[in-house]
Parts: structure tokens; sequence; C-alpha cells
């Protein structure tokens, strides 16, 4: 039975577009996406939320790509214009788990030096009091480890808990970990898929 409910928080219960600062700086969609894909990727971005200082990962991305020395420094002077708002309908999700006793936590990959900034910007993250940050273990999912620090923290028994993701491969080791998984799309299908 579900106790817990985990939430990540990227585009879960805040919208969070890097693309969108990239379209505007490119003048087109698609060289936004390559860069995002090609450039500043997943896996350099994953060194960031795992704790690497982000002025560290810039320089170094910038001497390997001279030619985009002002598009990769925009990925921090503009870190917040990204951040474009809460997920519609999820803090009355939230609201509403928390009426029906549920308990409620975080899971999130995340650098701790924007986290703190953007959890005083959105209410929806003040939310959630009990939660995991990869930057602060330098750990990032779909590491089961990070998983393991959120149980062990407060005490949760996997098969008690359901992990809400929008990425596929983060469901998937909280699966095996033996919790729940549910693929995040949206506010009004997680309702249906949680039952309330």
């Amino acid at each position: 039975m579900t106790k817990n409910i985990i939430f990540d928080f990227g585009n879960v219960l805040v919208q969070w577009h890097p693309e969108l600062i990239y379209t505007e700086y490119f003048g087109d969609e698609a060289k936004a996406w390559w860069f995002l894909r090609h450039v500043a990727d997943n896996e350099w971005r994953g060194r960031i939320d795992a704790g690497e200082p982000t002025a560290d990962c810039i320089a170094e991305l910038q001497a390997k790509y001279p030619e985009y020395t002002k598009a990769v420094a925009l990925y921090d002077e503009r870190y917040f214009d990204m951040l474009t708002d809460e997920v519609p309908g999820m803090r009355e999700v939230i609201t509403d788990l928390k009426n029906r006793k549920h308990e409620i936590y975080g899971l999130t990959n995340w650098s701790m030096e924007t986290f703190p900034i953007a959890r005083k910007k959105f209410g929806i993250l003040q939310m959630i009091d009990r939660y995991v940050v990869s930057g602060a273990e330098k750990l990032i999912k779909p590491d089961p480890r990070l998983f393991q620090v959120l149980l062990d923290r407060y005490n949760l028994k996997a098969e008690e808990c359901t992990f809400i993701d929008d990425n596929p491969d983060n469901v998937a080791a909280a699966q095996k970990l033996g919790m729940q998984g549910i693929a995040f799309t949206n506010a009004e299908t997680l309702r249906k898929e949680l039952c309330i």
C-alpha cells in the first residue's frame, strides 16, 4: 500500500524549459535543441546537478566549444528564466494528497547553487519540506544510491512508496528498488493514476 508519494521537481512541479532561452538566443528552435543535445547536453548538465561547480563546468565547455562561449554562459546567466512557472494543477494534487494523509517527499536532480533560490521563488516547492537534492549528495538519478539516500534518511520502505518523475529511466530505477513508479505527463492524468 502506498503511504508515501515522492515527487521529482523539474517538469513535475516546476516547468523547466532551457530551449526557450536558446531559441531566443539562436533565433531558431532547431538550433536550440541541437545545442542542448550536442553541446550543453544531458551529461554536462548532469555534472552540475551532481554537485560540480557551475563555473567550472561552464569554463570547461567554453574551452571545448569556443564558438559557443556566449551560449554556454547563458546557462548560468539566465538559468532562472528557464524556470517558467509551476506545473498546472500540481499544487492542488499535493494539497489533496496531504488531505488524504499521504506523506509527501521530493527527490530531485538539481544543483545546490540554484535549488535554494528556486525553492524561495516557487511556493509549490515549499509545500515539500522532506526532500533529497542530487547536488548535495553528489549523486544523480537514476543512480539507485540517490534513491537509497531518501529511503534511509526518512526511514521509508520502498514498497510503501510511489515515485513520480517525467524521466522514464528514473521511474524504472525506482521500480527496480521496489517502489511503484509513475511516468508523469500532466496533473489530470496523474490524478487518475493515483485515484484522487
